[in-house]
């Protein structure tokens, strides 16, 4: 049987077990530390609203909360009973103009021929004149001789007369001519506009019904289902909402110390390594991709080296887009974690801090 004393000598054995294998852990910490910041945060993914771009009703939503979507594919229908009556009314216009306008270039072809006829009747009529001046010319040195009597020469004279108002007037008929042609060019331009616009008419209801049907506009995972089939919604209605996979990152705070030599870039953005609590044998790599302008907590008046040291700057680490792929089903937003950030650059990683991950994420 132990007596108290013995009791109380290994109660101090084990105490002072503790403490030493606590003063070694937080001795291997502190070196493995040194020349790194550890800051706690969360992971973020950035959500997408899939809303209707016109009111409606919806008829048909393919995609439930969880599932995961492809860019282009279609994720709800909506009744588009209206739009396509719009839509059938809109090529019956176009139609009809296209009938107006092959009349009008019809028109313009028989204006054309009119002209063409009067033109001919001028040439005609000229070729008249010409012969009947000659011999007018002829019949007046004839009369001047005495071969031929004053009535000859008057009635030939007459004649060129005749010639010369039925020219003037061929004339008339081809600047009349030419005016029709150019009103039924005009009125053929006009029916030309209304095609383009019978035509735009179309291709804007045809938008209108394929913006309708509701979109994935990137790959990523439905996270609510807002709405339901039979519902009626404005322009603007949310029905899906959908987390964009491409996307995440991890937001932390760091001390004004920290953030001092830190770069943010989607390539050339500092180094951080990232240990989630749910999966501590892993360890992620990210960049800084953020690194806000002013810092987030600011006390009333910055005076003493203590306060200076209270000044945080929110920082965003975003993960690899190809490791974000291929770990996709893994994603889970709000989970907590802590970011690690090397302060001094030009060192090198420790050990503990290699990168490791899933190796088959197929097989989990």
């Amino acid at each position: 049987m132990n007596s108290p004393h013995n009791n109380k000598a290994k109660t101090g054995i084990i105490i002072a077990a503790i403490a030493i294998i606590a003063g070694i852990g937080w001795y291997f910490t502190r070196d493995n530390l040194e020349g790194i910041t550890v800051s706690n945060g969360r992971i973020e993914v950035t959500p997408l609203d899939i809303s209707t771009k016109l009111p409606g009703r919806i008829d048909t939503i393919l995609a439930d909360e969880g599932d995961y979507v492809d860019k282009g594919q279609v994720l709800a229908i909506m009744q588009l009973d209206s739009l396509e009556a719009q839509l059938n009314e809109a090529k019956a216009y176009h139609q009809q103009a296209i009938h107006q306008a092959n009349s009008a270039k019809s028109i313009i072809a028989a204006r054309e021929s009119d002209k063409a006829a009067a033109q001919s009747a001028v040439s005609a009529k000229e070729s008249q004149l010409y012969a009947a001046d000659r011999k007018f010319q002829r019949i007046k040195t004839l009369t001047a001789k005495g071969a031929a009597t004053e009535q000859d020469l008057d009635d030939q004279e007459a004649y060129t007369k005749v010639l010369h108002a039925e020219i003037e007037t061929a004339e008339a008929k081809v600047q009349a001519a030419q005016a029709a042609i150019d009103a039924a060019k005009a009125q053929h331009i006009a029916t030309e506009s209304q095609v383009i616009a019978a035509q735009a008419t179309i291709d804007r209801i045809q938008a209108d019904i394929k913006d309708a049907n509701l979109i994935a506009p990137v790959k990523g995972r439905i996270q609510y289902r807002i709405a339901e089939p039979g519902e009626v919604l404005g322009a603007g209605g949310k029905v899906l909402n959908l987390l964009d996979l491409s996307k995440v990152h991890m937001t932390f705070f760091l001390p004004t110390q920290a953030i001092t030599g830190l770069v943010a870039g989607e390539k050339d953005g500092s180094e951080v390594r990232i240990i989630l609590d749910g999966a501590p044998d892993y360890v992620i790599p990210a960049r800084i991709t953020f690194i806000s302008a002013e810092a987030q907590f600011t006390p009333k008046t910055v005076q003493t080296e203590d306060e200076r040291q209270k000044l945080m700057y929110r920082v965003k680490a975003k993960f690899d887009p190809a490791l974000l792929e291929k770990y996709q089903k893994y994603i889970k937003t709000g989970v907590t974690g802590e970011a690690y950030i090397k302060t001094d650059k030009d060192m090198a990683w420790p050990n503990r801090f290699d990168i490791k991950l899933l190796e088959d994420p197929s097989a989990e």
